[in-house]
């Protein structure tokens, strides 16, 4: 699975998964899983178009790691990625929000993210300006 770290104004994307899903409720770094034949990066950036409806450049690797929970085991990729264009809305999750250095602590994350967490303190760039926040979305498709 792929996960993108999106920076924009100050501000890290994060979604909501939806009720239905593994792990649902929890928060998360969008992404999701890779089709055949699919680099981590192009499934990152066809994820966050067919998730949140915005185009991303993948940038570097931050964080390879493998999680095992009771039910299955995961593989995860983080990439840091630029928000390019169009304003995210939630088609593939419960929600989403723009958060601060100071706020994402404030939202639950699955296990398997607790390493990254721990590191993104040093990675939050300063902010610029005012961002929107959050919207209510459509949990029709089934996510990672």
């Amino acid at each position: 699975m792929a996960a993108g770290l999106v920076f924009r104004r100050g501000k890290l994307l994060i979604t909501q998964r939806c009720p239905e899903a593994h792990q649902g409720g929890l928060w998360e770094f969008p992404g999701g899983k890779r089709e055949a034949n699919e680099s981590f990066e192009a499934c990152l950036a066809r994820e966050l178009r067919e998730e949140l409806g915005i185009e991303i450049a993948v940038g570097p690797l931050v964080e390879s790691l493998t999680h095992a929970y009771p039910e299955k085991t995961v593989f995860l990729r983080f990439y840091r990625c630029r928000w390019l264009e169009h304003e995210p809305r939630p088609i593939g999750c419960a929600d989403f929000k723009w958060v601060t250095a100071e706020t994402v602590a404030n939202y639950a994350f699955p296990a398997a993210d607790a390493r990254l967490l721990k590191k993104l303190a040093r990675m939050f760039p300063k902010p610029s300006r005012r961002t929107p926040g959050r919207s209510r979305g459509n949990c029709s498709r089934q996510r990672r």
